[in-house]
């Protein structure tokens, strides 16, 4: 639910900007702010805030505030760049109920609860994600509520409705019964053969995607008997990432098997989520194409502790979430040492939105240093979006993305989850 203070905050700055009254800049002054970059704190720093972006920055005594300013005083907390995660889901959060709510929610019900997860997740300190994959279209609705101003919530880059093949993970009609079982087809994201892949992007753009997913792999959580089985064929894969850079689209694809994620690698995907079975052949090839990987550890244990609760998961699902959840943390570290490009993902939406902290946490148990791990977390993650240009960092010019701790995450990786302050784009979220 909206916080009293964060509804009086906006009624205040639209009244503000009626009468003119509108600070002209804001001064967030820092016990320290975070050069992610080069992986170093600098003391003393304040940062001067306008139109949304990073207008100065450097020592607190040279930035002086100019009239009708505003000036915060965060001295006491450590500044960073906004978090970003590149693998959620707003349209969900998983429970022992979300099989039979499948039958149960409407389009409305869906968009309603994204609201609430999007503005946890913002309030974590998780200013930009890739939502990657929903229901009915219910992310890039919210997208565009939360662009507008009328719901809070991180910027979001949207895939809308993942794309899978007939019976493949993602495939919506999966475990229904025969005469409730709708028309499948690439409009609902279920293609066969290079016509229907090509449709199926089509489809993204004209809804309003902003990136394609694909299920290159069986998955955990479909009704379906295999996790890891390669479910596109090459020439499929081909066309959808083909069709894809026609409309400026990167493709995000889910895989677990190393089959089916060697050939979406080949057929030149972006990055790869989950990643569970990749072998030393799968890392070579990532190597050579550059491609990013998202790990999702911390849905890799959900999965795995829910597998051992009676009644959490379907009898066809359980096997696959003992199996798979696993070895997504072993994976992670040998990626990692293999020098793999990695960007922070947490599938958030499988476990609750708002924990997308944990994740760093597990990355740095993985063997990443706590600076790498925030750097996936932010310049990474906005390399991958193509975004590298006006996100990931605190720099002038830059937007203006600002998170404080309480703590210092490079020597406390529980500190990151203390955020006493969250900016986006210039707009107070969160405040002491």
């Amino acid at each position: 639910m909206i916080g009293v203070h964060a509804m009086r905050g906006w009624i205040a700055a639209g009244l503000m900007s009626l009468s003119g009254l509108a600070p002209a800049a804001t001064v967030l002054d820092c016990g320290q702010v975070l050069d992610v970059e080069r992986g170093r704190w600098l003391t003393g720093h304040s940062l001067r805030v306008a139109d949304g972006r990073i207008a100065a920055m450097g020592p607190r005594q040279e930035m002086q505030a100019e009239a009708g300013d505003e000036r915060l005083d965060l001295r006491h907390l450590n500044c960073l760049p906004g978090l970003m995660d590149m693998h959620v889901h707003f349209s969900v959060e998983f429970g022992p109920r979300t099989y039979l709510e499948r039958f149960q929610l409407n389009a409305a019900d869906i968009a309603l609860r994204s609201v609430g997860y999007a503005e946890r997740t913002l309030k974590a300190g998780f200013t930009t994600v890739r939502d990657l994959g929903d229901s009915y279209n219910s992310s890039i609705a919210l997208k565009r509520a939360i662009n507008e101003g009328r719901v809070p919530g991180p910027r979001i880059f949207a895939a809308g409705k993942s794309l899978a093949t007939t019976g493949g993970h993602a495939d919506p009609t999966n475990g229904m019964r025969a005469d409730l079982t709708p028309p499948a087809h690439p409009g609902v994201g279920v293609l066969n053969g290079i016509a229907e892949a090509r449709e199926a992007v089509r489809q993204r753009y004209k809804d309003g995607a902003d990136l394609i997913k694909i299920t290159a792999t069986g998955g955990v959580l479909s009704v379906a008997a295999s996790g890891d089985n390669a479910q596109f064929q090459m020439d499929e894969l081909e066309a959808v990432v083909e069709t894809a850079r026609d409309y400026g689209f990167h493709v995000a694809a889910h895989a677990h098997g190393a089959e089916g994620m060697k050939r979406a690698i080949r057929a030149g995907v972006a990055s790869i989520e989950h990643g569970t079975y990749m072998d030393k052949e799968a890392i070579k090839l990532m190597k050579r194409h550059k491609t990013w990987y998202v790990p999702t550890i911390m849905a890799g244990q959900w999965v795995a502790e829910k597998s051992r609760i009676n009644g959490f998961f379907p009898e066809l699902v359980r096997p696959k979430a003992a199996a798979v959840g696993p070895k997504i943390h072993d994976t992670f570290r040998r990626a990692h040492k293999a020098g793999v490009k990695i960007a922070y993902g947490t599938d958030s939406g499988v476990s609750a939105h708002g924990d997308n902290a944990e994740e760093y946490a597990l990355m740095v148990e993985g063997g990443m240093a706590p600076i790498e791990a925030l750097q996936a977390a932010t310049i990474n993650a906005a390399q991958l979006l193509g975004q590298r240009e006006q996100l990931g960092e605190l720099k002038t010019g830059y937007l203006a993305d600002v998170i404080a701790v309480a703590g210092d995450p490079l020597r406390d990786v529980q500190a990151i989850k203390a955020v006493r302050f969250v900016m986006k784009q210039g707009q107070v979220f969160v405040q002491p």
